[in-house]
């Protein structure tokens, strides 16, 4: 693997907060994974102490592989998440 290991941080674990309240008004549940496989550009700026989510994509299942796919409903969600991670995060 050529990335470092992404370490939860307290400030990740606050930024991980924030978004699920945000996710909670617009209407779903994010939830947290303990531990997954893998590895994302996220690792790099966990790295440097950069408070870090990754896997705020729309849901679906069977990543990276010929069975993948995304659900249409999730798109709009995620997208009110983004926008108002970006609204209120300085």
């Amino acid at each position: 693997m050529n990335r470092p290991p992404y370490e939860r941080t307290e400030a990740t674990s606050r930024l991980f907060d924030h978004a699920k309240s945000l996710a909670a008004e617009i209407g779903f549940d994010l939830v947290s994974a303990p531990r997954v496989g893998g590895g994302s550009d996220g690792n790099f700026t966990a790295a440097l102490d950069i408070p870090t989510l990754d896997g705020l994509g729309i849901d679906g299942d069977g990543a990276h592989t010929l069975q993948e796919y995304g659900l249409i409903s999730s798109i709009a969600p995620r997208q009110k998440l983004m926008t108002r991670l970006l609204e209120t995060l300085r």
